[in-house]
Order: C-alpha cells, then sequence, then structure tokens
C-alpha cells in the first residue's frame, strides 16, 4: 500500500480507526495540495544544497513533484480518503512514483513547519482574491451612484427619517467601509511572512540562510505572487522555530477581516431588504435576484439579501471558534491546531460568495424615482435646514432648535403641513420665519443646497 503515515515506528498497534477517521484532515486539507508540493520543492532544493540528496535523487524527487503539481493545476488530483493528512498524501503519490527514494523527502522537517507554510501561502493568495473582489465592488457602487446622481431620498438614524441625502452619498458611504475592508485585509497580508527550517519546535541541521533563498526562487518560478507584488517581503529571514509551528494569529486576523467585511454587507443587505418593502418601495430587486413562496403566490422574497445577512453568523462564529481554540494552548504546536482550516476555508468562500454575487445583483435594481420623490416631500426632513435658516438669521442654535421642534409638533398634531400655514401662522413661532424663505426651504430645487457637503469618491 506505500507509505500512509509519517511516523509510527515507535507504536506497536494499529491506529482505531474511529481515532484514524476523527484525526484525519485530508477531507478538507486538500485544498493546500499545492502549497504543500512547493514547499516540498523548496525543501529538496535545501536538501541538495546541504549534502542530504545527490544531484540524482533531487532531480528524480523534483520531477515526481512537478507531476503531482500539474495535477492539481489541471483539475485531476483526487486524495486517497485513507491519507491522514495532504502532507501524508503527496508523500504517498511522490513514493508512488520514485519508490524508498520518497523515504527521504521528509529528511529535517515536521508536520507542523509544513503547515504553517501551506496555510499563509494559501492565505497570501486568497486574500489577494478577496481584496480585488472588494475594489470591484467599489466599483459598481460607484457606477451605481453615478447613474442614479439625481436620485435624493430620506436618510435614516433610529430608522426614522432624519434628513434628505443624495442615493450617491449613500453608496459612497458602503464604498468606504469597502475601502477600510481592504486595508484591513491589505496590512493582514503585509504581515504573513513564510519560512521554513523549523522542524517540529527546534530547528533542523539545516543551515537558516539556505531557506529564504529557495522560498524566493520557487515563488517566483510557480507565479504564487501578483506580478507586481514584493516576494522578499513575504519571506521570514531569521526564525523563531517556536513561534512558527505554534502562530495563527494570521489566520485569526483574517478571520477578523472578513467577518468585518460580512458585517458590512449585512449592513447593506438589511437597508435593501428594508428599502424593498411595500411600507419603502424605494427599490425593486430584479427578478434573476429574488426568489417566491411555494404558498403565496405573490410574493417577491430577497432571499440573496437574508442569506448575506445570515451567514455574518458563521462568520463571527468562525472567528470566535479559533480565538477560543488558540487562547490557552501551551507552547509551540498542539493537535487542537489542525481545527484553524475549516472557520478559515469557510469563512473565505462566503466572502468571495457575496462578493462575487451581490455587485450583480446591484447593479439590477430598479430605484423607484416616483416613490421616492414622494417620500422627500415629508417636510420633517427638512427641520434641520430651518433650524440653520434661523441661526442665519442670529437665532441661537438651540432657541432655533426648540422654534422649530415647537413648529413640527404643531403640524404633527393638527395634521398641517407648514406649506399650508399662513405668514401669521409662522410668525406664531417666531418673528424671524419668513413664509417665502421658508417655502423655498421646503421645496425641491433647495434640497440639500443649504449644506456645505460634498461626500466625494472613496478613492
Amino acid at each position: 500500500m506505500g507509505v500512509r503515515k509519517l511516523w509510527g515506528g515507535r507504536f506497536r498497534k494499529e491506529t482505531d480507526p474511529l481515532v484514524e477517521e476523527f484525526t484525519q484532515s485530508i477531507g478538507y486539507d486538500y485544498r493546500l495540495a499545492k502549497y504543500d508540493i512547493l514547499g516540498s520543492l523548496v525543501h529538496i532544493q535545501v536538501l541538495k544544497e546541504s549534502g542530504f540528496l545527490s544531484e540524482e535523487e533531487h532531480k528524480n524527487l523534483e520531477r515526481a513533484l512537478e507531476e503531482i503539481y500539474q495535477e492539481v493545476e489541471g483539475g485531476r488530483f483526487e486524495y486517497d480518503l485513507t491519507s491522514e493528512d495532504i502532507h501524508t498524501e503527496i508523500q504517498r503519490r511522490v513514493e508512488d512514483k520514485v519508490g524508498a527514494l520518497s523515504l527521504k523527502l521528509h529528511t529535517a522537517r515536521s508536520r507542523n513547519e509544513q503547515i504553517a507554510f501551506d496555510l499563509k501561502l494559501f492565505c497570501l493568495s486568497e486574500l489577494g482574491e478577496v481584496i480585488s473582489l472588494c475594489k470591484k465592488f467599489r466599483k459598481v457602487l460607484r457606477e451605481v451612484g453615478e447613474r442614479n446622481k439625481d436620485i435624493v431620498f430620506p436618510g435614516y438614524t433610529h430608522l426614522q427619517r432624519a434628513q434628505p441625502v443624495h442615493l450617491f452619498d449613500y453608496l459612497n458611504a458602503y464604498a468606504r467601509m469597502l475601502k477600510r475592508d481592504e486595508e484591513r485585509l491589505e496590512d493582514a497580508k503585509a504581515r504573513i511572512k513564510v519560512s521554513l527550517g523549523a522542524g517540529a519546535l527546534a530547528g533542523t541541521p539545516i543551515r537558516d540562510d539556505l531557506y529564504p533563498k529557495a522560498i524566493k526562487e520557487y515563488l517566483s518560478r510557480y507565479s504564487l505572487m501578483e506580478e507586481d507584488e514584493d516576494i522578499s517581503k513575504h519571506i521570514e529571514e531569521e526564525i523563531n522555530p517556536l513561534d512558527v509551528v505554534s502562530d495563527r494569529d494570521f489566520v485569526i486576523e483574517i478571520l477578523s477581516g472578513l467577518a468585518i467585511v460580512g458585517m458590512h454587507l449585512s449592513r447593506l443587505a438589511e437597508d435593501l431588504i428594508i428599502y424593498t418593502s411595500k411600507e419603502f418601495g424605494f427599490v425593486e430587486i430584479d427578478d434573476s435576484f429574488a426568489t417566491g413562496s411555494s404558498l403565496m403566490p405573490q410574493k417577491k422574497n430577497p432571499d440573496v439579501l437574508e442569506l448575506i445577512r445570515g451567514y455574518t453568523g458563521r462568520l463571527y462564529g468562525n472567528l470566535l471558534s479559533l480565538l477560543t481554540t488558540m487562547k490557552g494552548l501551551p507552547l509551540s504546536y498542539n493537535r487542537d491546531m489542525q481545527l484553524d482550516k475549516q472557520p478559515l476555508f469557510e469563512s473565505l468562500q462566503i466572502i468571495k460568495n457575496e462578493l462575487t454575487l451581490f455587485p450583480k445583483l446591484m447593479d439590477t435594481l430598479k430605484w423607484d424615482k416616483e416613490r421616492i420623490e414622494k417620500a422627500i416631500e415629508d417636510e420633517s426632513l427638512y427641520a434641520t435646514d430651518l433650524v440653520y435658516y434661523l441661526v442665519r438669521k442670529g437665532v441661537p442654535f438651540r432657541e432655533a432648535h426648540n422654534i422649530i421642534g415647537n413648529l413640527m409638533l404643531f403640524c404633527s398634531e393638527n395634521r398641517k403641513k407648514i406649506r399650508e400655514m399662513s405668514s401669521k401662522e409662522l410668525k406664531r413661532f417666531s418673528e424671524k420665519l419668513n413664509q417665502k424663505e421658508v417655502f423655498a426651504i421646503l421645496t425641491s430645487k433647495s434640497r440639500l443646497l443649504s449644506k456645505n457637503f460634498s461626500g466625494g469618491e472613496e478613492g
């Protein structure tokens, strides 16, 4: 059957099948196959330079590993469920190709450092994709805002109508959130530095300076970094082996960043769920991004938005899961750390799915300009403008605030609009209230003109 485990000499009994099932990780860490192969290519290069492998042995192992790498890249890689993990699976495949020579592949290294290396490379690759998707969504938000620059709709605080805002500025607020998300993820990415040579926790007989050069060579050769990215900044020159094998800070940072992305997407989803309801009716979701009811034929449900909102709980749970796992672990490596991958893989997939789907949904929304125009006729939206109007006439702000508050209360209790009030009625609240000037503030022509505000673009 070949090599199934990378350990076992000290054991007299076969592992209990239940233990095999409970401890194996091949069912999810297979995603790290190409990174593990790359690490092995680096490792055999260093083994050759250190005299542990001959030129011929290196050539044969390199050929075997490159063949397996091509299988992975070509989508032909099928892992064996009996393998304990991806490291064991790669070892087994190498043995199938070169026989006993494969037993030299694991010289002077440990799975403890392999998984740290693999996971860091995986994260560098995935983060680049997530950051790119954030940028694309920002672009869509900007384009939707530009196409609808003429739309002014009610802004809310406490979900109560507050002041009118441009749709462009509203969407730009979310674009700025995404910009901060990109920066957070870029920051987490910058801190990821890959290394080999840590062994299990105390280093190996191999010279430390051999690995950085080899890592840089193979990262360049296999184009695992973006073209304009400086590979050197992601290579650790001097390592602390204990820290290398026990560090999962980078995964926790990423999970935190992804949870915040999810929170921002959830807030936008919640807004749209509200705005698409009959009670608001500001916007309609395209049929291709909605679902219906099996019982009520009239329903058009925002299920995609609801699931984006719902998945945020999973993102938070994944972050808390790993924080809890790591909080009491003694140095250095512990098998608990195997449980870092599923939360990471799931959170990355959730965010990538959402950032792929949401921009398409956003781009096809239909904004009901007539319904929105009717909503912004609500005079209470201009109460703050009226306060500033009085302030400009020399009325102290607190006094102006009370005057307009009394005016709004009067209108509410008497079901009367300010535009229906006579000059005499307005003067009862303040001599400074000029009917013509007040009415002008309440007309669509002057909406937002009193505000010295420009949201600008998110950059």
